[in-house]
């Protein structure tokens, strides 16, 4: 009797496993942030040279969740839908191809190359987010723009501070909405930033 128990408890426990419920598995989708530039001008080739330096993540906006204020007033950072890069890199791309499309510039470069910039533009991605209760998405940029110097013995100066809020309606409280809304106030605040440097350069 104790041999057969024995023998029997595989198929026993096999049948309350089976019992147990199944958690759905749910992908997580990578979504591309690269607002297309408004305009696609060739380059001046009488335009100064700029610099786009890396844009700097304000707290929390290094991860890669699209982030949703509810309307409780609670953040939340979504798991299972993420942008494909995080916001403050995609910015930095975005704005150097918005900057470059505009035809203002001889060209606009990244840190690291070996020409010399009339003008630095540098800053910090500080809000990206889904504002349900507003029904809107913002997007804001705080952007120094700096006049690099042109002899040994001058300094680079600062030509203008601006913080730009981008914004979008936002239809809906999906990811795919979300996205659609984020992604356009990324391109309002890109196309402010674009046009402040048109008026500087």
């Amino acid at each position: 009797m104790q041999r057969r128990l024995i023998l029997t408890s595989p198929l026993w426990l096999a049948g309350c496993g089976s019992l147990l419920p199944t958690q759905k598995y749910i992908p997580q989708v990578q979504w591309p942030l690269q607002p297309v530039p408004l305009v696609n001008n060739p380059p001046n080739p009488n335009g100064p040279i700029l610099l786009v330096r890396d844009l700097a993540a304000a707290p929390g906006l290094n991860e890669q969740g699209l982030r949703s204020l509810r309307a409780d007033g609670s953040l939340d950072v979504a798991f299972y839908n993420r942008w494909a890069v995080s916001p403050a890199d995609a910015a930095t791309a975005a704005l150097t191809a918005w900057a470059q499309a505009s035809g203002a510039f001889s060209a606009v470069v990244n840190t690291g190359s070996r020409l010399t910039p009339a003008f630095i533009v540098e800053g910090t991605l500080t809000e990206f987010v889904a504002d349900l209760a507003a029904g809107q998405a913002r997007a804001v940029l705080s952007l120094v723009v700096i006049a690099n110097a042109d002899s040994l013995t001058a300094k680079p100066h600062p030509l203008a501070q601006q913080t730009i809020t981008g914004t979008a309606p936002l239809h809906g409280d999906d990811a795919p909405a979300e996205v659609a809304a984020m992604q356009a106030a990324l391109a309002n605040a890109l196309a402010q930033a674009v046009s402040l440097l048109r008026r500087l350069a």
